[in-house]
């Protein structure tokens, strides 16, 4: 007999387990499909940044990662000798957080169960079909056949996604033209400094710890880099070219994990073809420069997620789901250009050289390197007016919040007593918080919108409880369920 859930998911990695978990948390009824059948053990990305711990906060979960992993205040682009300053940033979470990205995917893993997502390993989809009201899914499990209906389905299931290519989504870009090698290894000789990073005129070397007496080895050999992507990676390969490069293959042995991996890069025409959606790197690939695949994911999971369940649960209209290319394409867009950016910092030749040596110097300059911080943290995204809120004249309007994220703010409510801005979104839902004192009522942003939504919102009457220039000048706001200003009043 065939299943029917709301939302089929294929790809149980973190941001498909983050998507389930937004969807349940809204009581939609979500399963998630992985064809692996136990957890991945390697961790390809190690870096959490500070937009996608935001994303965690506004859920209540950062506690459950931060016990996990360790703060890092500085980044790199391009793996420039001038790090990235996070210390300043217009954020709680002033840091990148270390920590593997299996480690990640447990924790999101426990998230779901605990909300009741249904996790099917070992299910290969194979076929997918859609017409007007639902989608068919169809595949196989331990060679049994399987199939689900489910009234959308979104593919996160990695950059060769399954559910993209029988969706008929483009994926344009441009295929691998130079390929790098990573190594978990005992380091018998490890550098004194815990993370070490060296580019000269025979390639580039990477060395970070990934947990006792286990390093993470990253090398990008001058000579080697023209290797076919297919080729195995040998330990006996990874010790000559970080000899060659670094003068030293640091006692290297005991090799749990090596593999090649190259800049590819390419990115999805649309996130949407009627009910199939993409997210995480199912839309978009490119070179794994500072670990911006998984985080993007994240960020993707949650303008997804809510968007989904209005649609599923409070009547919004389907033109809501367009929305989610319309806001996340860019920022996909924005993350092969930067990527790019860095791969073509990471070469060696004397004219490359030459511009790592002048972008160490810009970096140096506070407002380059805030503005580099923020780009890599996700904290630049700034989204456009939602459509499906209707127009609006009213003069009190303040057209230059719409679409900011705003940080995890400390509020004094007017009736005593402090509280964080995000505990108020922990539920998923929409919220109205008026700033300032006033006998005016909340502006009638309801009666803007499509008539069959009027999606359920929490209200808030407090200001900031320091003092500063941050909503100076606003008397209300309607804030989305991931953070964002939809509108803002004087």
């Amino acid at each position: 007999m065939d299943e029917v859930v709301e939302v089929g998911i294929v790809g149980g990695g973190p941001t498909g387990l983050l998507l389930a978990c937004e969807l349940a948390l809204a009581g939609v009824r979500v399963r998630v499909f992985e064809r692996r059948t136990e957890p991945v053990r390697e961790s390809r990305a190690l870096t959490m940044h500070p937009r996608s711990l935001e994303v965690l906060a506004l859920r209540g979960l950062e506690e459950r990662f931060l016990s996990q992993g360790r703060p890092l205040p500085t980044g790199h682009f391009g793996m420039l000798d001038t790090r990235l300053d996070f210390s300043g940033l217009d954020t709680t979470y002033r840091f990148t957080l270390f920590l593997p990205q299996a480690v990640t995917e447990a924790l999101l893993e426990e998230r779901a169960r605990e909300l009741g997502v249904d996790l099917r390993r070992g299910h290969a989809v194979e076929e997918l079909l859609q017409d007007v009201e639902s989608v068919e899914l169809s595949g196989t499990t331990e060679g049994r056949p399987f199939r689900c209906h489910a009234r959308y389905v979104v593919g996160a299931d990695g950059a060769r996604s399954i559910v993209r290519q029988l969706a008929g989504i483009a994926f344009p870009g441009t295929d691998t033209t130079r390929t790098s090698m990573l190594g978990d290894v005992t380091l018998g000789s490890p550098p004194a400094s815990p993370f070490l990073a060296l580019t000269n005129a025979r390639g580039g070397v990477v060395i970070v710890p990934l947990g006792p007496g286990i390093h993470r080895i990253i090398v990008t050999d001058s000579e080697r880099e023209g290797t076919p992507l297919k080729e195995p990676v040998t330990l006996d390969e990874l010790r000559a070219s970080i000899t060659r490069i670094a003068g030293s293959d640091l006692g290297m042995r005991e090799p749990r994990w090596l593999s090649r991996f190259g800049n590819e890069t390419r990115l999805a025409e649309r996130y949407r073809a009627g009910r199939v959606l993409l997210a995480g790197d199912a839309a978009h690939m490119h070179f794994p420069a500072g670990g911006q695949g998984l985080n993007v994911g994240l960020q993707d999971a949650m303008n997804l997620g809510w968007k989904l369940a209005a649609v599923l649960k409070e009547g919004a209209p389907d033109a809501l789901l367009d929305s989610y290319h319309r806001e996340r394409h860019g920022v996909g867009h924005a993350l092969l250009r930067n990527t790019e950016a860095q791969a073509a910092l990471m070469g060696f030749t004397p004219e490359t050289l030459a511009l790592r040596e002048l972008m160490n110097g810009l970096l140096k300059h506070p407002a380059v390197n805030r503005q580099l911080a923020e780009h890599l943290g996700g904290l630049d995204v700034r989204y456009p007016a939602l459509d499906v809120l209707g127009s609006t004249n009213e003069a009190s309007l303040l057209p230059e919040w719409t679409g900011r994220r705003l940080p995890d703010l400390e509020l004094q409510r007017f009736v005593g007593g402090t509280q964080r801005l995000y505990s108020a979104l922990h539920g998923g839902r929409w919220l109205r918080l008026q700033v300032t004192l006033s006998t005016r009522m909340f502006p009638d942003t309801v009666a803007g919108m499509e008539p069959s939504w009027r999606p359920r919102a929490e209200f808030l009457y407090a200001r900031p409880a320091q003092e500063g220039e941050l909503l100076q000048g606003v008397g209300w706001m309607l804030i989305r369920p991931d953070g964002h200003v939809a509108r803002a009043w004087a």
